[in-house]
């Protein structure tokens, strides 16, 4: 068991390592544009293009992640990732023009949208059923871990207006992770893939000791037999059209109901509120971060206790909350005089809470767990791609949105927008706490409910 527990720790911190390079670049660009618009003379639409390039570029990554994925491993792919995002960081903190910064936003965004779809993969696969939706948050936590180092990064950093440098440190952590997945094996579900058997039982042996090899191997080899034939043909007809449009239409719940709005964007949001000073722009968001960071923590404690929907649903629920807070703070604000920059902060906090609480950490969980083995990476990758498509759509339009709508009807429209992901995620969610990998695949065979088991009907498990 402790030779489990160290593979096991070692699959954690490997996730973990990925997740602070993407909340790193995620926060870090709110306090280098503030900056870089004064340097290249920024218009709000320049802004809003920076910041979305790297977006697009995910895009492009996320739709070819999966397929990446399954020719040349998921380890493989992700040490090109952790070296490839070094290299782009240094170049975005060299870029010399608006084109040029671009250029290096946009193919770093590349790198990003591989990782999003490898990482939940390369987890999935890799961790015991008992604490897989744990490891799979725990991708959540060094996010937001990445997240905060940006914020307070870009803080230190603001006095010297020195936005190079904060792009240019994103090279640091990809670099000590390209190390440590050097350290780590392919998953054995890759390697039954591709009929390397014997690897495949290595890793095992590796990751659970104590486990039935031979059983483990004999049910993946079952299920990749059971799941040949065309990726994209299987995705789109029964019984697995239904997770696919669980899976899509999840992934982009997550991200058009806001969050993005709030990381990229914390600096402008706290100035239309009031908050003036390097201090109140770049170390309040990252103490907001430091409460979701918080909750993601307690949604991992949960996960595989509780339950995933109750989880989601609870999230969701808070930020319909927040929304509706923002939304009175900004009807009623000038009526508040200073008020309204304390009740601001709370919205924004309590919003990100329950984003990172619910579908924050979800995301990783169902993207590693709703589909079955051959159509694992290709669906994950799916699902990254609708949530990367509305995340582009919310980097490119907030601050005209917030320009034109104000905050109250900006936030109105993030609120109704939460409002329809509650319903959608209490309709499609299934609930996959304790499931084996290779059994999730019933609930879709069985018209979405669990086959035999009344009580995933109580559970709301029903689709």
């Amino acid at each position: 068991m402790r030779e489990s527990s160290r593979v096991g720790l070692l699959v954690a911190i490997t996730a973990a390592s990925v997740g602070v390079i993407y909340g790193y670049d995620m926060s870090n660009i709110a306090g280098a544009l503030l900056f870089i618009t004064n340097e290249f003379d920024l218009s709000t639409r320049q802004q809003e293009l920076v910041t979305t390039a790297v977006v697009i570029g995910e895009i492009a990554g996320a739709i070819g992640g999966g397929w990446l994925a399954n020719a040349i491993g998921r380890k493989k792919s992700m040490v090109l990732v952790a070296a490839a995002y070094a290299a782009f960081a240094l170049l975005s903190a060299l870029s010399v023009s608006v084109p040029m910064l671009l250029v290096a936003r946009l193919l770093l965004g590349l790198t990003i949208g591989v990782s999003v779809v490898v990482v939940p993969v390369f987890v999935a696969e890799s961790a015991p059923a008992k604490v897989r939706g744990s490891l799979l948050v725990a991708y959540q936590v060094a996010t937001v871990v990445g997240i905060i180092i940006g914020y307070l990064g870009a803080y230190f950093l603001a006095e010297t207006q020195s936005w190079r440098w904060m792009l240019g440190l994103a090279a640091v952590p990809a670099v000590v992770t390209m190390v440590l997945l050097l350290r780590m094996p392919d998953t054995a579900r890759w390697y039954m893939l591709k009929g390397r058997v014997a690897e495949a039982r290595r890793t095992l042996l590796q990751v659970e000791p104590s486990a039935d090899v031979d059983a483990e191997l004999a049910e993946i080899k079952r299920a990749l037999t059971d799941e040949s034939g065309g990726v994209i043909r299987e995705m789109l007809r029964r019984p697995y059209l239904r997770a696919t449009i669980f899976v899509v239409g999840l992934g982009f719940f997550i991200q058009i109901t806001g969050i993005n709005a709030i990381v990229y964007y914390s600096p402008r949001l706290f100035e239309a509120m009031g908050f003036e000073g390097n201090f109140s722009l770049l170390v309040l968001p990252a103490l907001v971060q430091v409460a979701a960071l918080i909750a993601v923590f307690v949604s991992l404690v949960m996960v595989d206790r509780v339950g995933r929907r109750p989880i989601l649903l609870g999230g969701i629920g808070m930020m319909v909350a927040a929304n509706i807070l923002l939304i009175g703070v900004f009807v009623v604000g000038s009526d508040f005089g200073g008020a309204l920059t304390a009740l601001g902060f709370f919205g924004v906090l309590l919003f990100t809470v329950g984003f990172t609480f619910g579908f924050g950490a979800l995301v990783w969980v169902y993207a590693g767990e709703s589909f079955p083995s051959r159509l694992r990476s290709m669906g994950s990758s799916a699902m990254l791609t609708s949530d990367l498509v509305a995340n582009a759509i919310v980097a490119a339009f907030f601050l005209t949105m917030l320009n034109s709508l104000g905050g109250a009807g900006t936030f109105a429209v993030f609120g109704i927008l939460a409002l329809l992901s509650m319903v959608f995620v209490y309709r499609f969610a299934p609930e996959t706490k304790g499931r084996q990998l290779e059994d999730i695949r019933h609930f879709w065979e069985n018209n979405g409910t669990w086959p035999n088991d009344s009580d995933d009907v109580l559970a709301g498990d029903r689709a």
